[in-house]
């Protein structure tokens, strides 16, 4: 075989293969504008008509959008003819698997872990969570990461595989919210009285529930202040109700006790929420 027959066979071998290149592209850009234009779009309208929960809406979508993506891939493989070549390496195949493999286990465990948070009906988007000394409202659940959004506008990106690790407190998983606030008095100041003010606030608070009841109770003696905490429950609670009513009751308080006569000037606050647990200190040796 001659030099110019080489060059010739070589030459009609690249034809080919940019052939089946551009088949290739063609064929998987086809589909992925069919699945974009169309499977998506009837995917989001019958997922709307179902009235599903809006986390879990977004979870198929996305799940649909990669499956979009792959069948666009294996059609263009396929039309090309690369099935044969892909086949006939098992070696190489494996290989790539493993190599892929370690290379992809964050991301797997960051995937199922993701999986797990959708399918939890107390985690869903728009919930204020609270987490490792962090906080904010839940903006999207993707396949590798949460996107938090915090209280100053900042948007955190933490790996699902944290949140599904880590105790998690969703202040919005039920329909009502108990605030508690600790407020200390004189000893010289009257307890009765001031329980009485800070009942009537609760009562005279539009933003404070009268079912279940506030409450207040003598918490602590300090050195020097009686400590009482005032409890109560507001209802739909998100981060601008709990603040707001909190706001508003802690004023109050302050204005009608000022007003009485009753000396706040050593409070010293708890915000509590919700419930408290207290590990027991461990042992130390003497």
């Amino acid at each position: 075989m001659t030099l110019l027959q080489s060059l010739s066979q070589l030459g009609e071998e690249y034809v080919d293969l940019g052939w089946q290149l551009a088949e290739f592209a063609a064929v998987a850009a086809v589909v992925f504008l069919i699945g974009q234009l169309v499977v998506e779009p009837l995917a989001r309208l019958v997922l709307d008509r179902w009235n599903l929960d809006r986390t879990l809406e977004r979870a198929l979508l996305k799940v649909i959008g990669v499956a979009v993506v792959v069948v666009a891939l294996a059609a263009g493989v396929a039309a090309a003819g690369f099935t044969a070549l892909l086949g006939g390496s098992a070696l190489v195949v494996a290989a790539l698997t493993l190599a892929v493999g370690f290379a992809a286990q964050d991301v797997l465990s960051n995937f199922v872990a993701g999986l797990f948070i959708v399918q939890d009906r107390n985690f869903n988007i728009d919930d204020w969570i609270e987490w490792d000394g962090r906080a904010g409202f839940i903006e999207d659940i993707g396949f590798r990461v949460t996107r938090v959004r915090t209280f100053d506008n900042e948007t955190v990106t933490v790996p699902n595989t944290e949140l599904a690790t880590t105790a998690v407190t969703n202040r919005m998983s039920n329909e009502q919210l108990r605030i508690s606030y600790s407020f200390g008095i004189g000893y010289a100041d009257d307890i009765d009285e001031t329980t009485r003010i800070l009942l009537d606030v609760a009562d005279d608070h539009e933003g404070i529930l009268d079912d279940p009841e506030p409450s207040v109770r003598v918490t602590d003696l300090a050195d020097s202040a009686v400590v009482l905490q005032s409890r109560f429950w507001i209802d739909s609670p998100d981060r601008e109700e709990f603040s707001v009513a909190r706001s508003t009751y802690i004023q109050r308080v302050k204005e009608r006790c000022a007003a009485a006569g009753i000396d706040l000037s050593t409070t010293t606050q708890h915000d509590l929420s919700g419930e408290l647990a207290v590990a027991e200190p461990p042992a130390v040796d003497r």
